[in-house]
């Protein structure tokens, strides 16, 4: 098997691979949402959802979709069960970025984050917006994401879900604080 690294837009064929990979990453937290909800945040905005391939088989993903600044989606509904219209902001919401635990600690979420960077700057958002779960706050604040209080508390994503976003420069470079150190586990958001 070939260890080259893609990363390409998701196609129907990878959607029980991604669905398999988020239950496996949000189950225990208790925030799995299965792939029906997953696949309609995506499908809002397909061009800013992406499969991260090694060799030919999915070992990340990452979903996001343009949403109001300090609101989320929810979990278990669709996009636009509850909120209308969700397109038009210049946020784009972080919604899951998960990659297979035999591939983490090889900088493949950072190159998944660059990814979605790269692709909101060109389409034109002016922030990247997430809700860091189980505990990976800190992960998120490395790599420039800052919490914003007046989002409040996220409803159903766990006790210690916080709301943060992060400015994205006309230059082409997040702002980001140092990275001070490096994160032990999964990275999720939800």
């Amino acid at each position: 098997m070939s260890d080259e690294v893609r990363i390409r837009a998701i196609t129907d064929a990878d959607w029980d691979r991604i669905a398999e990979l988020e239950r496996r990453t949000y189950l225990p937290l208790g925030l799995s949402e299965g792939q029906a909800a997953l696949r309609s945040k995506a499908e809002v905005s397909p061009e800013t959802c992406f499969v991260l391939t090694v060799g030919s088989r999915p070992g990340g993903y990452l979903v996001a979709l343009p949403f109001p600044p300090l609101d989320y989606p929810d979990l278990y509904l669709g996009p636009t069960a509850t909120r209308q219209p969700v397109s038009g902001f210049r946020n784009l919401h972080l919604h899951d970025l998960v990659v297979a635990p035999r591939l983490r600690r090889r900088g493949l979420a950072q190159r998944l984050l660059h990814h979605l960077t790269r692709t909101a700057l060109a389409r034109g958002y002016e922030q990247i917006s997430l809700v860091a779960v189980g505990r990976s706050q800190r992960f998120w604040a490395a790599r420039g994401f800052t919490p914003q209080p007046a989002a409040g508390t996220p409803a159903g994503y766990g006790k210690n879900a916080v709301y943060m976003s992060r400015a994205l420069l006309a230059a082409g470079e997040p702002t980001r604080r140092p990275a001070r150190h490096r994160a032990a586990g999964p990275c999720p958001t939800k």
